[in-house]
């Protein structure tokens, strides 16, 4: 069975979590690779929903390992809430379930505090950040000044390093913010009880992956956000602290990337973004407030309305090229019922197809208009059970993308999947 990495090819909330969690009874472990708890995956089953922040999308199936590679920031209290809310629902996640990585770094009250002031301080020039202390985090990683989960593991290195690097922090809180200086002492307590509640997952994430390839298992690694967040091929500066792209699922899980035998990318059957940035196929007025209501676009972690637009085939094919997609994961496609005309972006004015913009500012998109349908999608189980208009529509992204679509998803559930492909079959 292959390996595969799944990743978002617009701005994220793609479905992914609903992708994943439809792939994984198929393999032995599910990675998270970068990210934090910024990320809002949600699950659907028999009615029943379940947003994921940090644990793999496939904490719902027996069996799977779930990881928490090195390349994730983490907060430890929204990991233990997640697994507080598996246990309530009934499902135990214990320490051969889930896996979290020792190099892993901690995202630590100045990191929380920071972001919110800092966007705060930017007004209208904001980033859109979640303010879950993302940013300032990687910020620290970067600079080689962060904690990491083995930190928390030690008290004595936990007391070094939040001694060496508070002062600072204070300093820019208080000094250039106006904001309440954080107490050593406090957050040492804390962490270290924290650590105590998480150390029985900690184990080197590296090796579990290694030992599930050397038997012959299969791997997901799961990406969060969308390439078009990366912070080095996204619409930067208003995109995420990580790169999101099929690239770091390596470096943000410690496997080699001749471990990667497939990449399957998600597109949602239309356009989102949550936050600021540019959007070129962005939908105004009530059309594009229809859409958002009846997609649900509302973000998964902040509750913020997402803005909505048409599908945008450059955008996608460009995130094709980058990230090397194999297959093409299409969803939300039952959204679209009821649409008499349902527009496509198939160029940008005056671009060469075969490259993409470094900004999307003044791009002028070109559309195609392709006939919609009425019909409700969501018991549709096979390509043939769609409206005629429907599968043009399919087979139309498929051919602009350039890229062959393995599922099509027609609701929220993870039972209305359509499986076009042969991912996972053999």
């Amino acid at each position: 069975m292959p390996n595969v990495v799944v990743v978002g090819t617009q701005w994220g909330d793609e479905g992914k979590g609903k992708v994943v969690d439809f792939l994984s009874p198929q393999v032995d472990a599910v990675v998270r690779f970068q990210g934090g708890n910024n990320a809002g995956h949600t699950l659907v089953v028999d009615g029943d929903t379940l947003v994921l922040h940090l644990l793999p999308s496939g904490v719902l199936r027996a069996g799977c390992t779930c990881v928490i590679g090195n390349g994730v920031v983490v907060d430890p209290r929204v990991l233990l809430e997640e697994l507080a809310a598996l246990r309530a629902r009934g499902r135990e996640m214990g320490p051969g379930d889930v896996v979290l990585d020792p190099h892993a770094h901690v995202i630590m009250p100045w990191h929380l505090a920071l972001d919110r002031l800092r966007e705060a301080a930017l007004g209208d020039r904001r980033i859109g950040t979640t303010c879950r202390g993302i940013g300032p985090c990687y910020e620290d990683k970067v600079a080689r000044r962060g904690i990491i989960v083995a930190d928390l593991l030690d008290p004595v290195r936990l007391r070094d390093r939040i001694a060496s690097t508070l002062p600072w922090k204070n300093r820019e809180i208080v000094e250039w913010f106006g904001g309440d200086p954080l107490s050593a002492e406090r957050i040492e307590a804390d962490f270290l009880a924290l650590g105590e509640r998480i150390a029985a997952y900690v184990r080197d994430a590296t090796a579990v992956l290694h030992a599930v390839q050397r038997r012959g298992g299969s791997i997901l690694f799961e990406g969060a956000q969308g390439t078009f967040l990366d912070v080095d091929h996204g619409t930067y500066p208003h995109v995420t602290s990580s790169n999101t792209v099929a690239g770091a699922a390596c470096a943000g899980s410690g496997v080699g990337p001749t471990a990667i035998d497939e990449v399957v990318g998600i597109a949602k059957a239309y356009t989102t973004r949550v936050g600021a940035g540019v959007m070129p196929s962005q939908i105004s007025g009530a059309l594009g407030e229809q859409l958002q209501e009846r997609g649900g676009e509302f973000g998964a972690t902040t509750g913020r309305p997402r803005r909505c637009g048409w599908f945008d085939a450059p955008l996608v094919r460009h995130a094709a090229r980058i990230n090397g997609l194999t297959r093409l994961a299409l969803t939300k496609v039952d959204v679209l019922s009821g649409f008499a005309e349902i527009p496509v972006v198939v160029a940008y004015e005056g671009v060469d197809s075969d490259e993409f913009p470094a900004s999307l500012t003044d791009v002028r998109p070109v559309f195609e208009v392709l006939p919609g349908w009425d019909e409700d999608l969501t018991a549709a189980r096979s390509l043939a059970d769609l409206p005629p208009t429907c599968r043009r529509y399919v087979a139309r992204i498929e051919e602009l993308v350039g890229v062959p679509i393995e599922l099509v998803s027609v609701g929220a559930d993870r039972d209305a999947t359509i499986r076009t492909g042969d991912l996972f079959t053999g």
